[in-house]
């Protein structure tokens, strides 16, 4: 994360068990992959594929759903590798809360009024895909 600008005082989370942590104590909680915060108070986020500017941010949820039946770590581990894909350039990692504007193309919620909360560092992403990968089926059949 060099080189990245984080506003003062926000904790970098460096383990899983951290960013569970936070979730536990702080939901709803999301993240997102973007150049942080700063840039993205000004902005909001765009459908590529049809060009339409969205009604917030896109991102994904870190706390889980009612329905979940597997332990917070699980679910904090498939959010973070199956987004990890954004990690490129000036893009890392971030935690946040705020309001739920709309969803996006892809059902995501869309926030609005965000709350800076966390970063995450690089290592807790590599451990969740490591847990993802004992834990999970990866391209399993839901149907």
């Amino acid at each position: 994360m060099s080189g990245v600008l984080l506003p003062e005082g926000i904790p970098h989370l460096r383990s899983l068990a951290e960013v569970v942590e936070l979730t536990e104590v702080l939901a709803p909680v999301y993240v997102r992959f973007s150049a942080g915060p700063d840039v993205d108070r000004t902005t909001v986020s765009r459908d590529h594929e049809s060009g339409c500017m969205l009604p917030g941010l896109s991102v994904n949820p870190m706390t889980p759903e009612p329905w979940w039946t597997r332990p917070a770590e699980h679910w904090a581990a498939r959010q973070l590798r199956q987004y990890a894909h954004l990690m490129v350039g000036d893009r890392f990692p971030w935690l946040l809360t705020g309001e739920i504007s709309a969803r996006g193309p892809d059902c995501e919620p869309l926030l609005v009024g965000i709350t800076p909360v966390a970063s995450v560092d690089p290592a807790a992403v590599e451990e969740a895909g490591t847990l993802y990968a004992q834990a999970f089926a990866p391209g399993a059949d839901g149907t």
